[in-house]
């Protein structure tokens, strides 16, 4: 579909905006309807952006929204500045990542000036997504998860704030930040004992923990592990408490072999992800390195 018309279109309405603007605030223009047509321009800005949209220039689309924004702004419109200032994040996020940031965080602003923190955490998870996946600059992800966090806790929307919670525990191990990964997963792990749809899920928190554990101190592993059992006695009858204490044998004897059966016996029923291979390989490495201490 030959989409040049459209652009032009869009163009056409982009100019058609710019006029109003230069107009509203001239000395006559200003005395004779100022406000109604900056009004029209942020109407024309809109059309503008879908048009640039329907033609696939992202750029321009996110373009003629912040226009529309910051008029919207001037006009104390609040809420439409930073409905627009949204609508520009998205369609930068397809050409530009960084302006896409720029544009939510100007809404994030509003919103939080506004005392809408619901809204604000669930843009800083959108801006953390774009550090995660286009940016790839995860320290900067990780900050944008623990505001959101920060803002869903403050609105008692604890669910929301732990799944946030647990995207900074994952990057954080991976960073080899452990203690702060335990943190959060044991208290992610206490929040979900509690509640009768989370029950299930405990476990998988207190078995990341205890991997993040081993990967400072085996000894701190076993302890962590007593307390969890303690804490959740569900947990002694899990394949994950199960292949834990294989692992900690494994490492007391210092048996590469009998580590990789175990982890290869769990993974024949739970398939192993990307991040607990990660963390197995790296306890797993710690063996051999004793090994060869003792050669």
């Amino acid at each position: 579909m030959d989409n040049s018309g459209k652009e032009k279109e869009a163009v056409a309405l982009m100019t058609e905006a710019e006029k109003k603007v230069k107009s509203s605030q001239s000395f006559f223009g200003s005395l004779f309807g100022g406000s109604s047509k900056m009004e029209d321009a942020c109407d024309l800005y809109g059309r503008a952006a879908n048009m640039f949209k329907m033609a696939k220039n992202w750029s321009a689309a996110g373009n003629a929204f912040s226009q529309a924004a910051l008029l919207h702004l001037q006009m104390q419109s609040k809420h439409d500045a930073a409905t627009n200032f949204i609508d520009a994040g998205n369609a930068f996020k397809k050409s530009d990542p960084q302006e896409a940031i720029n544009c939510l965080n100007r809404a994030i602003e509003i919103y939080t000036d506004m005392g809408r923190f619901t809204i604000a955490a669930k843009h800083h998870v959108t801006i953390a997504e774009v550090y995660e996946t286009e940016l790839v600059d995860i320290d900067k992800a990780i900050a944008h998860y623990e505001q959101a966090a920060d803002y869903y806790k403050g609105e008692e929307s604890t669910s929301s704030a732990n799944k946030c919670l647990l995207k900074v525990a994952t990057y954080a191990a991976q960073l080899e930040q452990y203690p702060k990964a335990i943190e959060i997963y044991e208290q992610v792990a206490t929040h979900a004992m509690d509640s009768t749809l989370l029950k299930y899920s405990a476990k998988d928190y207190f078995f990341k923990a205890a991997l993040c554990h081993f990967c400072v101190d085996m000894l701190n592993a076993k302890l962590a592990l007593q307390k969890y059992e303690e804490m959740f006695p569900a947990f002694s009858d899990s394949r994950e408490c199960k292949l834990v204490k294989k692992l900690l044998d494994a490492f007391e004897e210092q048996n590469v072999d009998a580590y990789t059966d175990a982890v290869k016996e769990y993974d024949t029923i739970s398939r192993l992800d990307q991040w607990l291979t990660t963390m197995l390989l790296r306890i797993k490495k710690t063996i051999q390195e004793d090994e060869s201490d003792l050669r």
